[in-house]
């Protein structure tokens, strides 16, 4: 059978369409994205240390390739969980509870229940309980090294 190139440019976009509507399969070793999941909060295990309490909820990779991880921390009065520090992922913070200062490139924020910071790749940043009482606060990490 003999086609013309006409013909042959008519074929070939519905004969490429499956290869792009279907997703590869993870490559050995890569990990597969994280699913559709809830947390229901009595379910996330609590872990202690000298200078906090923290309750790891997701960690893995998204859809869109991108490392995600999320916590929720809860820190005494006057402590910080890490002293400054920067890395490639970018981090949120979700307040919840109590007062916080959140120190990024030497510039410090206090912000209380219901407020969001956010710090950029390679930010240098780190974080404070500066109230009387705890403060407990979301972790939204996205990024190289998040996961």
């Amino acid at each position: 059978m003999s086609l013309t190139r006409r013909e042959l440019c008519l074929l070939l976009p519905p004969a490429l369409l499956p290869a792009v509507l279907v997703r590869p399969e993870p490559q050995s070793g890569e990990a597969a994205s994280l699913p559709s999941s809830m947390y229901p909060f009595p379910k996330l295990v609590l872990h202690t240390s000298e200078t906090a309490a923290t309750r790891s909820v997701l960690k893995g990779k998204l859809a869109t390739g991108e490392s995600v991880e999320v916590h929720e921390t809860t820190l005494p009065p006057g402590n910080a969980p890490h002293p400054p520090h920067r890395h490639p992922h970018s981090e949120m913070w979700l307040i919840r509870e109590g007062t916080v200062d959140i120190t990024v490139n030497n510039t410090t924020t206090r912000l209380g229940p219901g407020s969001v910071g956010f710090v950029r790749s390679n930010d240098e940043h780190g974080i404070k309980n500066v109230g009387l009482n705890p403060a407990t606060y979301f972790v939204v990490a996205i990024g190289p090294g998040a996961s």
